[in-house]
């Protein structure tokens, strides 16, 4: 959210996350505020280096630019001061000279010649080869050139390339030539010193410069280097663009206002697959150690202070290997030794309610999509009134027919969750039966325990979460407003309390905090309700092999507007790009010349044979990827680079099974008789790059099983203290058998077997100063190897 905006009038803001100079997401515009909540969640992997991760606040304008109001822009190097915490940060004015991004590519030498009289004078030369990544303007790429200066306190000798035209990735390779020092002999008047420290003082700067024609020109961005590092040696690197440094003085930021965000950034250097063998193979064998307390994938969960840390990787990492479902059931019996009445089975955040409530998160958003998207649309796209809370009632409403409006949709949404079991993954039903026959194991004289140890998850942690908060599981694209949200708010109580066992009975309703809820529930037919409960979660839970789910209808799975290339010919005969709006369903992916209009092209989905990048080059064109099919590829740009990942891997993912994908294709296009990529003259010659996408069919979720080990291993380091702390608690233990007498040193740790215990510790603290060791002669490789400027 944000307070204290400007102007100091209530106007309609919205917000945007950018990469450099690069929009990657908007928030939904809030409308007549000064304070503006968001309220907003982006998760996404960077695909590409960056040097700024910036916020703007704009001004929402219905005729002219919308109107930067402020940023917050923070360096790539401090995102890890910020990280995991919210903070408030005041906006900065919007600066041109400050708005940059890309790199460009340099080659410099400093040369002694000898004059004509023997002399010697020293001579620089400037070799601009390219630039990369340079930023769009007003949408489109930019028409760069650059300046070279050699400058000093009393100088400044100023070149210039040519100007390129409609490239963010210029290919310059232009050298210019500096005198640096004259010879002694040199008897002409000169702007500058001639003496030899002045070298101490003389700095390199390019600057880029899009061309604006009849406008001003736009700063790009500069870098400056200073001549004497290049005494004994030449330069070769790519040096990333800087922001201007100008002496005006900026307007006060304490009248902008201020954002606060809240930021959680990780990165992570991975190390080649085989020094993770050690610490990936203790980790994955945790399920079979005995007790499970002594495993290493649960001391982890033990020394780190937030368990969510340590789940994430640790999930993901047996899911990859095929180890979770048992691990998942040994610490969840670990749990139940811990419970001591059947009511309150799983209901707290252990170790074994993160694991499966992550699971779910991972396997289940297809699930959640085939499931609620098309009910959660028609609610957040036509809602109808639903409050029933007499006190939040507004003047002329109808309580009757707004109870009404919401039985019908808790019907609706009820309906499709218990239709829903044929959909549900096969992990998913092989954690449920764990947990199902453990509860019955724990408390064999109650009939309904199996029944409520897995409601409480997929009733409770997975579909009713989904309903509150459909932009976190990607089913909405923004956060549904205040009336839609209280609406599903509503929904999901009622889906809570449908999902509990036996909640529908008399007495349990009378227990309910608000009596609104209790009257509407006392409307439902207990009976009815709980047989098609009952009937779902023995199916959901249950071993046996579903068919593949025979849906009536395509599931939407993403959709916006992009651009594509056409695919015949303008009547000036060159082909030309227009903008579309996309859709994917589970059948097929269409593109239409406006949203709800009917479809221009189709592609069935079981005849996409690939979907990869396209080369830059191709078209000269940004954040691209081609669709092959039986036809011609389909060529599509998309608007930004986070944009264009998201529909690759979507497009990927939902044609993974197709039996005739492509192991090779083309990653440029084929222009003028031949391709660009490996200039074969036929259109029909196999590719000439092997596809990325090229995995087996039966592979559900892409997982680096490496950067997760790594983001164990960095965990590891990290709380090394509590380590060596839990280490020495095992000693005690070990020694001295009797009472505990200084319960606070490790009384938060759970040690059922302290030798066992010990032992897998001295494994994981070897294995981490050995990983350690690795890392510090990567750095050292990488440090020794960079040249100045290098990125």
């Amino acid at each position: 959210d944000a307070k204290h905006l400007v102007p100091n009038k209530m106007r309609d803001f919205f917000c945007t996350i950018n990469l450099d100079q690069e929009e990657v997401f908007r928030t939904q515009v809030v409308e007549k505020s000064l304070s503006p909540y968001f309220g907003e969640e982006f998760y996404f992997e960077i695909p590409r280096t960056f040097q700024w991760l910036s916020f703007y606040i704009y001004d929402k304008s219905v005729l002219q630019k919308d109107l930067r109001i402020g940023k917050v822009s923070i360096k790539k190097e401090d995102l890890c001061n910020y990280t995991g915490k919210e903070n408030w940060f005041m906006l900065q004015p919007v600066d041109s000279n400050s708005e940059v991004q890309g790199k460009v590519h340099l080659e410099l030498k400093l040369n002694e010649l000898i004059t004509d009289n023997g002399s010697v004078c020293q001579q620089l030369v400037v070799h601009i080869k390219e630039c990369h990544g340079l930023p769009l303007i007003n949408g489109q790429n930019c028409d760069p050139y650059a300046t070279v200066s050699l400058v000093g306190p009393s100088r400044n000798d100023q070149k210039k390339t040519k100007v390129k035209k409609k490239t963010s990735n210029p290919q310059f390779n232009e050298t210019f030539y500096f005198e640096v020092t004259r010879s002694s002999s040199y008897t002409k008047k000169s702007q500058f010193q001639v003496e030899e420290e002045d070298i101490e003082k003389l700095e390199v700067r390019v600057d880029l410069w899009n061309n604006g024609n009849l406008v001003q020109d736009v700063f790009l961005g500069e870098i400056k280097v200073p001549v004497k590092v290049l005494r004994n040696d030449s330069f070769k690197a790519w040096y990333l663009l800087q922001p201007r440094e100008n002496g005006n003085k900026s307007s006060k930021t304490d009248d902008l206002g201020s954002l606060r965000l809240n930021i959680c950034y990780t990165e992570d250097c991975v190390l080649p697959s085989e020094y993770y063998s050690s610490l990936r193979n203790l980790l994955l064998k945790s399920s079979d150690v005995q007790p499970i307390s002594a495993s290493a994938a649960y001391i982890l969960s033990e020394v780190c202070r937030d368990k969510y840390d340590a789940v994430l990787p640790l999930v993901r990492l047996l899911l990859h290997h095929h180890k979770l479902v048992p691990f998942i059931a040994a610490v969840a019996e670990l749990d139940l030794k811990d419970t001591q009445e059947a009511n309150t089975i799983f209901r707290g955040n252990s170790l074994a309610t993160r694991c499966v409530d992550e699971m779910m998160k991972i396997v289940g958003k297809h699930y959640l999509k085939v499931t609620l998207k098309p009910v959660i649309d028609e609610i957040c796209e036509s809602p109808k009134p639903c409050e029933i809370d007499p006190i939040k009632l507004r003047e002329g409403d109808n309580v009757e027919s707004n109870m009404d409006n919401l039985r019908y949709y808790v019907d609706k949404v009820f309906r499709e969750i218990v239709q829903s079991s044929i959909s549900c993954p096969t992990l998913m039903c092989d954690v449920f039966y764990s947990l199902r026959h453990l509860a019955a194991k724990r408390f064999p004289n109650d009939p309904h325990v199996q029944y409520s140890a897995v409601s409480s998850f997929v009733f409770l942690r997975f579909f009713a979460v989904a309903v509150v908060s459909p932009h976190t599981f990607h089913l909405r694209p923004h956060h549904p407003d205040a009336q839609t949200s209280r609406t599903l708010t509503l929904i999901s109580k009622a889906i809570q309390t449908l999902g509990s066992w036996g909640s529908l009975n008399k007495s349990k309703l009378s227990s309910f905090k608000e009596t609104f809820m209790c009257e509407f529930f006392k409307t439902f037919q207990e009976e009815k309700f709980t047989e098609s409960v009952k009937k779902f979660l023995d199916d959901v839970s249950s071993t046996e092999s579903k068919e593949p789910s025979g849906l009536s209808e395509p599931v939407h799975l993403k959709e916006g507007e992009m651009y594509k290339r056409a695919q015949g010919r303008t009547r000036i005969g060159k082909k030309n790009f227009k903008k579309r709006w996309f859709c994917l369903t589970s059948r097929e992916f269409t593109y239409h010349k406006q949203q709800d209009k009917e479809p221009i092209f189709s592609i069935p989905i079981k005849n996409i044979l690939a979907v990869e990048k396209l080369d830059e080059s191709s078209f000269n064109k940004k954040n691209m990827f081609q669709v092959l099919h039986g036809e011609k590829p389909l060529y599509i740009q998309a608007n930004n680079c986070v944009e264009a990942s998201e529909w690759i891997e979507a497009l990927c993912r939902v044609t993974r099974c197709n039996q005739k994908r492509l192991s090779f294709y083309h990653p440029s296009a084929f222009l003028n008789g031949n391709w660009l990529c490996c200039k074969a003259t036929t259109e029909s010659t196999v590719g000439c790059a092997r596809c990325t996408a090229d995995v087996p069919a039966d592979t559900q979720i892409e997982i680096d099983g490496d950067r997760e080990t790594e983001r164990i291993y960095s965990l590891f380091t990290v709380n090394r203290s509590k380590l060596q702390k839990l280490e020495e608690a095992c000693g005690s233990i070990a020694v001295y058998q009797g009472p505990r007498k200084e319960p606070d040193d490790y009384s938060n740790f759970t040690i059922e077997d302290s030798v066992a215990t010990f032992h897998t510790l001295q494994q994981i603290i070897d294995i981490v100063e050995k990983l350690n060791e690795l890392h510090e002669k990567y750095q050292k490789k990488r440090s020794s190897s960079a040249k100045y400027g290098s990125e």
